[in-house]
C-alpha cells in the first residue's frame, strides 16, 4: 500500500471502501499512460490488461462534461457512451476545460475525486472482474478495487462502450 493522499483517494477512503494504491514510475515521455500502467503493475499484481481502466473526459452534445471508463487496450465507442448517459452524440472533451472541470492533468483523471463530479458511465466489462484498476488522481498512482464499489462511488452507469 502507498501512503499517498489525492482526491480520489480521499473520496474512497471516507466512504470506507477497501481499497489498494499502487505507485509506479512515471515515464514524463510517455505517450499512452494506460499502457504505461499495464507495462508497470499487470505482472507485478497479476492482473491482465483489461483489469486497468482508463478515464477519458468527453462532451455530450447537450454541452455537458462526462466520463467514460473503458479498459485499456479497447477504444471507446463515443456513440454507445452518449447513449448510455442519455445524449445523442459525445466527442472528446477539450483538454484544457477536462483538466479546469475535473481538476486533474491528462493521464492522472481519476473517475473518483473530480472537482465537480461528473456524470459517468463505465464499460460492462469491469463487472467480469474481482478487481479493476483506474487512476488514483496522478500520473503513476492507480487505486484497485472491487468493480461494484467504483460503481457506487462514481454513481455510475455501466454499459458495452467499447467499440
Amino acid at each position: 500500500m502507498v501512503a499517498a493522499s489525492t482526491p480520489a483517494i480521499k473520496v474512497l477512503t471516507g466512504a470506507g471502501i477497501a481499497h489498494r494504491v499502487h505507485a509506479y514510475a512515471h515515464d514524463p515521455r510517455a505517450q499512452s499512460f494506460g499502457e504505461e500502467a499495464v507495462d508497470a503493475l499487470g505482472a507485478e499484481l497479476g492482473v491482465r490488461a483489461e483489469q486497468i481502466f482508463k478515464t477519458l473526459v468527453i462532451e455530450l452534445s447537450t454541452g455537458t462534461l462526462a466520463v467514460a471508463v473503458l479498459p485499456v487496450p479497447a477504444k471507446l465507442s463515443l456513440k454507445a457512451a452518449a447513449a448510455a448517459l442519455g445524449a445523442p452524440k459525445a466527442n472528446m472533451a477539450d483538454k484544457t476545460k477536462a483538466e479546469r472541470t475535473t481538476g486533474y492533468v491528462l493521464g492522472g483523471v481519476s473517475p473518483l475525486g473530480q472537482r465537480k463530479t461528473l456524470p459517468t458511465v463505465i464499460d460492462a466489462s469491469a463487472l467480469d472482474w474481482d478487481r479493476v484498476l483506474c487512476s488514483a488522481g496522478k500520473r503513476g498512482l492507480e487505486i484497485e478495487l472491487a468493480p461494484a464499489e467504483l460503481v457506487r462511488a462514481t454513481g455510475a452507469v455501466t454499459a458495452p462502450i467499447t467499440s
